[in-house]
């Protein structure tokens, strides 16, 4: 990682890097004490964006029939959200798939009974307070499938760096009693690893199929917050007491 490897290398400016990452002591001199110490924090921030899973799924004895039944009914929810705002750029088709069904029955041959025809497509949401808009009409207007529905944040910059700052903090003061409780003190930085970054998502809702009406209620919709989440593992020289 550019980032690590960067860190690294500007904290050793008098010291050429050894195979673990330490300064190379010249021949015949003792290696320098250190105190490694590892820490991890987290940092909380409130999404500000969705994507929202929206499938149109269809049935008939043909397959050409269950596609053109399919298709008028994905054109329906397409009109639909894009007359709530949303641009090309933020609906996307992610999957379309046409399967036949079968009857089975003891003692005979599978019967093809007709075909399932899903088509797919995943709206990005800008504005967190159309979700639940942009669920209602969804399904008022032909889907009959809502698979996941994930939240997250258009700059999560802010979460990181406080992350990273917090447990930077952490692992010097670990090592700062680690130093003192061996009679010295805490020296120079010599390594620091960083790692992480990655937001924790929360578990994806699922959205059984109701039907809509002009008098339904809105689908009311909590982003909550989320966490990111930072480890640094950093290497002080130790300065002996006296």
């Amino acid at each position: 990682m550019f980032f690590r490897q960067a860190i690294a290398t500007a904290l050793l400016p008098a010291a050429a890097l050894g195979a673990q990452g330490m300064p190379a002591q010249p021949m015949g001199h003792a290696p320098i004490a250190a105190i490694s110490s590892s820490a991890t924090a987290e940092a909380k921030y409130t999404p500000d964006r969705a994507t929202v899973s929206i499938a149109v799924q269809t049935k008939a004895t043909t397959a050409e029939a269950a596609a053109a039944d399919n298709a008028r009914k994905q054109s329906a929810v397409l009109a639909s959200l894009r007359a709530l705002g949303m641009t090309n750029e933020q609906l996307s088709t992610t999957g379309y798939s046409v399967s036949p069904e079968y009857r089975y029955s003891q003692n005979a041959a599978p019967v093809l009974t007709g075909y399932t025809v899903t088509n797919t497509i995943l709206a990005d949401v800008h504005d967190i307070k159309q979700v639940g808009k942009v669920l209602d009409t969804a399904l008022s207007s032909g889907s009959n499938l809502i698979s996941s529905l994930d939240f997250y944040a258009s700059n999560t910059d802010a979460a990181r760096d406080k992350a990273l700052s917090d447990a930077v903090a952490k692992a010097r003061a670990q090592a700062d009693i680690a130093a003192r409780a061996a009679g010295g003190s805490l020296g120079p930085l010599m390594r620091l690893d960083v790692g992480g970054g990655n937001a924790a998502l929360p578990p994806r809702p699922m959205y059984s199929v109701r039907a809509m009406s002009a008098s339904a209620p809105e689908t009311q919709i909590n982003a909550g917050q989320q966490t990111v989440t930072m480890t640094v593992s950093g290497s002080w020289q130790f300065i002996a007491g006296r």
